[in-house]
């Protein structure tokens, strides 16, 4: 009797076996038969699993600015109307391009204080020579020839200002051009035809030049622990959501913000593809209290949750794809690492990849009928 129940268990115990293999070849099979069309192919990236350093992140706010360092604003320096203007915002220009022409009685009342100052100069010069005769005679004293010097270098200083500014001009009867006064995009403009401008009033435009941007980051009191110079960062804005852009931070301010209250971080990007624009909203994101151990790290949109677990589509050909489940144990603004049935170097589906679990399993339960 006990040898019949032993070799029932035993026969119940291979068709459990068989039955549990000839499920998983037919999930392989049925995995196998769904293929990538090419449209799809397309639109698919593929990540690979690495191992990497654990790491948690935080997430600052912050703004694209210009870089104040390559960033001229034009201020009028003569009273006028405006009677054309030949850019637009977020134009291009070039250093000496001709921008807009203001009416103006101004370039005679510039030549004239030129003239005064030239004269001024050449008195001065003469000054200075006797000055310097007497000295060496033992006559002047050495404040006398400090005062002389320091007469001349003023009056060449006033002349060589005067010069430039008028450099930006280029007169035709009582009608002044405007020139741009550096290379640059125009980042801000105040300026249209038939506005009245003042000497010294309002910024009428600025150009920058935005081969570097500055990127500044809001840091609150509860993150100033985490935040340090040369740390890494990546940059993310709205308006490029599937880019990233990696920098440090340059500079912390040491003062809070009076209307915000944080520290400001500032980073300087490289603008490659001119991607970065000032005032553009961005989250900046910093690298934080590792765990000092390493796990498989995917993108965030290769993990698929269904029915309460975590799956992986792996990739080998097109025709060949794997539903894998997994099991998530950190994650941050870049990676979800996670551990299970999946391997070092093994590709999974990055993009589009809730499409084809949904199509695999489709095919699965299809093959089970």
């Amino acid at each position: 009797m006990n040898t019949t129940k032993y070799i029932a268990v035993i026969y119940l115990s291979a068709l459990v076996t068989l039955a549990g293999c000839k499920d998983q070849k037919q999930n392989a099979e049925a995995e196998k038969s769904y293929c990538i069309s090419k449209e799809l192919k397309k639109d698919i990236k593929l990540a690979k699993a690495e191992m990497l350093p654990i790491e948690e992140s935080i997430t600052l706010t912050g703004e694209v600015e210009s870089n104040s360092d390559k960033t001229v604003p034009f201020v009028s320096l003569v009273d006028g109307v405006v009677t054309d203007t030949y850019f637009s915002l977020g134009d291009y220009v070039k250093k000496g391009q001709v921008l807009a022409s203001v009416k103006s009685t101004a370039v005679n009342e510039m030549q004239d204080d030129t003239q005064t100052l030239q004269a001024q100069l050449t008195v001065a010069k003469r000054k200075l020579a006797s000055v310097e005769a007497m000295y060496k005679d033992d006559i002047a004293s050495q404040k006398d020839l400090q005062e002389a010097k320091a007469e001349v270098t003023i009056l060449q200083s006033n002349i060589s200002k005067t010069q430039k500014n008028m450099q930006l001009y280029s007169a035709g009867g009582s009608t002044l051009q405007i020139k741009a006064p550096a290379d640059g995009y125009v980042i801000t403009k105040n300026i249209s035809k038939g506005m009245p401008v003042t000497a010294g009033g309002d910024q009428l435009f600025t150009i920058s030049n935005l081969d570097k941007v500055w990127v500044m980051a809001n840091v609150y009191a509860t993150n100033m622990r985490h935040v340090y110079v040369d740390q890494p960062v990546v940059v993310k804005t709205l308006a490029y959501p599937d880019d990233s852009f990696s920098g440090k931070i340059n500079n912390i301010s040491q003062v809070f913000n009076e209307n915000e209250r944080v520290l400001k971080a500032k980073i300087i990007m490289d603008n490659n593809g001119m991607k970065l624009r000032p005032g553009m909203s961005a989250d900046v994101v910093l690298p934080v209290n590792s765990q000092n151990k390493s796990a498989l790290a995917i993108p965030a949109k290769a993990l698929i949750f269904d029915n309460n677990q975590s799956y992986v589509v792996v990739y080998k050909k097109d025709c060949e794809l794997e539903i894998r489940p997994v099991t998530e144990i950190a994650s941050n603004s870049q990676y979800i690492y996670v551990e299970g049935n999946l391997n070092q170097g093994e590709n999974v589906i990055a993009s589009n990849g809730l499409l084809i679990y949904e199509n695999l399993k489709t095919q699965l339960n299809n093959s089970k009928k």
